[in-house]
């Protein structure tokens, strides 16, 4: 009989190279947002999947921030590199056939003692499959990797030889959490995170950085959730921006968002979202603080 494993895994990389989809592939839920957009992901994240001999708790982190230099990046960095030293395992995620500075800055960062698997993504988008094996081939060269997975978290293509690759690196112990659970955030957490996906993935490029969510109010009254969404913008031309015309955007980040809430928390929800300017909120420590940056 199988002894039961469970341990933690780090899952790095340079922004938008997967890292959410995996996690929510690996899981089988939405709990990490997902853009097109690099820098979605701000708060190091945990998914929990259990399995009948093996628990991994997968820490899905900000991609590492090389290009600016606000609090909220600073904040996002100190995440990353404080999860690297408290994991049994890393998977650093690169894209199938690009490794630049990017990916090399952030392999720099992870701790040589520390298992490393090397997760490339996005194999399904090559078209000259004879050239993967030659990129894997000098990719591999520059660490001692514990194994080498080439991977499409989109569809799921051998995620089931990453988790086996990662099994063996986990330490013999009982359960880290208890086993239907599926993430260390809260109700209150993901509603915002939803409520940012929509507006990342509505505004697109037209969307600056400067803006995040604040859950003012959460009320949970049996099957019913009321949540009430304050959206933080850094002036008031985003704030326009934001409302669209009518309120056409934000109605629709509201129903979008209202959505996949009902879906995650299999019950029904009342969703209320405005929009408040907040100058300069992302080089402000004390204000990252109170919404939820380390």
């Amino acid at each position: 009989m199988k002894e039961m494993v469970s341990g933690y895994i780090a899952i790095v990389g340079r922004p938008n190279v997967g890292k959410s989809t995996l996690l929510n592939r690996l899981v089988g839920e939405k709990i990490s947002i997902v853009s097109r957009k690099a820098q979605t992901t701000r708060h190091r994240i945990m998914g929990i999947l259990t399995r009948p001999h093996a628990q991994y708790v997968f820490v899905d982190t900000p991609g590492f921030q090389t290009r600016f230099s606000n609090a909220l990046n600073r904040a996002m960095n100190r995440g990353v590199t404080q999860t690297l030293t408290d994991v049994d395992v890393v998977f650093f995620v690169i894209e199938a056939g690009r490794f630049d500075a990017r990916d090399e800055a952030v392999l720099r960062l992870i701790p040589a003692e520390t298992p490393m698997i090397l997760v490339v993504n996005k194999t399904d988008q090559v078209k000259d499959k004879a050239g993967l094996l030659p990129f894997l081939a000098q990719v591999a060269q520059k660490r001692d990797f514990a194994a080498v997975v080439p991977i499409s978290a989109s569809k799921g293509k051998q995620t089931d030889d990453l988790l086996k690759a990662a099994r063996d690196y986990l330490p013999h112990e009982e359960l880290l959490f208890p086993e239907d659970e599926l993430t260390d955030k809260n109700e209150r957490f993901l509603a915002s995170e939803y409520i940012r996906e929509k507006l990342f993935r509505l505004l697109g490029d037209e969307l600056p950085y400067a803006i995040t969510v604040e859950i003012e109010k959460f009320e949970v009254e049996g099957k019913l959730r009321r949540v009430y969404a304050a959206v933080v913008v850094d002036k008031d031309s985003h704030k326009a921006m934001v409302i669209g015309k009518g309120g056409d955007t934000l109605k629709r980040v509201a129903s979008e968002a209202r959505q996949d809430m009902e879906r995650l928390f299999d019950g029904k929800v009342y969703l209320e979202i405005w929009v408040k300017v907040k100058s300069g909120w992302a080089d402000d420590e004390r204000l990252l603080k109170s919404l939820g940056y380390e």
